[in-house]
């Protein structure tokens, strides 16, 4: 593999913007990574849950690698659901404009347009390929987290002033935080 997997018993740290690693394009993942993945699920699971978030992608962990995870299960109903070397195949005209964060951006939102429906192939941790069709909240993380695996986030879907907005407002809040570890490690 390309990067080194936390352990599988550790919750993986989930990468925050300005990351280097965020920005690259990861590879596909090949049968020789699958039983490493396999034990890194229910941490990676973890990781995405305690956040809380919908949807995490390898490279938000540091894995330059073509897989997330996601679980739109309804009122806290689990139905997670890995998708390795995803691929939209087809992408409605028809477009649909809703919010969207990033665990990656945290407490960041904005409202993104992306295609409504689309069609997606993927394959699950023992290699057999599938095909899932999504509208609203599926299709919109779909494409997200597909994003993430090409090193592009939410953020570059807006206009240049309000990314920057955006990525100013955050390093800000990402000092302040650092700054009130700081002051506490100091207290004690």
């Amino acid at each position: 593999m390309s990067a080194a997997l936390p352990s599988p018993t550790a919750i993986p740290e989930i990468l925050i913007v300005p990351d280097k690693r965020l920005r690259t394009r990861a590879r596909p993942v090949t049968d020789a990574d699958r039983p490493a993945l396999e034990a890194l699920m229910p941490s990676m699971f973890d990781a995405m849950y305690r956040a809380p978030g919908i949807g995490l992608a390898a490279p938000q962990i540091g894995l330059s690698l073509r897989f997330f995870i996601m679980d739109l299960g309804p009122d806290h109903a689990r139905t997670p659901l890995i998708l390795i070397n995803p691929t939209i195949i087809a992408a409605s005209e028809t477009l649909a404009t809703r919010e969207e964060g990033c665990l990656s951006l945290p407490n960041q939102y904005a409202e993104i347009t992306r295609p409504a429906r689309i069609t997606a192939t993927y394959e699950d941790l023992a290699g057999v390929k599938h095909r899932i069709e999504g509208e609203d909240l599926l299709a919109a993380c779909i494409q997200h987290e597909i994003d993430h695996l090409d090193g592009i986030l939410f953020v570059d879907h807006l206009t240049p002033l309000k990314r920057n907005i955006l990525l100013r407002k955050l390093a800000k809040e990402q000092r302040e935080k650092s700054d009130d570890k700081a002051a506490s490690r100091a207290r004690r």
